[in-house]
Parts: C-alpha cells; sequence; structure tokens
C-alpha cells in the first residue's frame, strides 16, 4: 500500500494546486460572447482577458476555473474509492471482486497521475499497468 499511497497523496498535492489556482481566478464559468471575438467574460460580463488568435478564447474559456473545479472534485471521488482498496492492487491481484475492483480503480487513478508526468515528483512506477 505504501507505493499506491504515495501516488495518491503525490494526485491529491497536484489536486490542490490546480483547485487553488482556479479559485485564484475567481472559481467562475467563462464565455465567450459571439459579438465580442477574443473576448473571455466571467458570470458578470466583465472581461476576464482578451486574446489574439483564433480558437484561444474558446479554448481558455471551455477550460475555465468552475470547470476545472468540477474536474478535481470527480476526481477526488475516485482516489476516495480507491483509497479503501488501494492495497488490493497489485501486480499480481487475487481472483476475487475487491482484487479485480482494486486493479480497476488502479488502472484509473494511474491515469490521474500520468496527467502530472512532467512533473518532478512523478515516479515511473506510477504508470498505468496492463495486464492480460
Amino acid at each position: 500500500m505504501a507505493a499506491n499511497a504515495d501516488m495518491v497523496s503525490f494526485i491529491e498535492a497536484r489536486l490542490a494546486e490546480e483547485e487553488q489556482i482556479a479559485r485564484e481566478a475567481g472559481g467562475q464559468n467563462w464565455r465567450c460572447p459571439a459579438d465580442r471575438p477574443g473576448e473571455v467574460c466571467d458570470r458578470t460580463s466583465g472581461v476576464a482577458f482578451t486574446v489574439r488568435g483564433a480558437g484561444f478564447d474558446r479554448h481558455i474559456a471551455l477550460h475555465d476555473p468552475a470547470r476545472v473545479l468540477a474536474r478535481i472534485e470527480t476526481s477526488r471521488v475516485l482516489l476516495d474509492e480507491y483509497r479503501e482498496i488501494a492495497d488490493r492492487d497489485t501486480d499480481r491481484p487475487a481472483d476475487d471482486f475487491d482484487s479485480g475492483r482494486a486493479v480497476g480503480l488502479g488502472f484509473a487513478v494511474r491515469q490521474l497521475a500520468a496527467d502530472y508526468a512532467g512533473h518532478p515528483g512523478y515516479q515511473a512506477r506510477w504508470l498505468p499497468r496492463f495486464i492480460r
């Protein structure tokens, strides 16, 4: 479990960093008014910022602070489910429901960790396993 606990702690720390950044950005939904290309507005219709270049405004608005916060919450739910059975997530799982659940959730949690593969604290042993 120690290796899996380290992975969970690593992901939790990254999510906490992202949450802080999203909250500092207002934690709101952003949108791009059709009549003002290049502008990204917050929920009060105030201009959060203006960008140059086609498509940047829509891309940035799609990944607004509110959406980031929602993704963080769903990731935390997944981590909570995994934490309950992480000790059964092994290279050689038993042939029972809990072990299968642990390996399946472990695969999903490793995918979460892989989002941060460029972080100096990421460990290659957390790469998703493919078991046949």
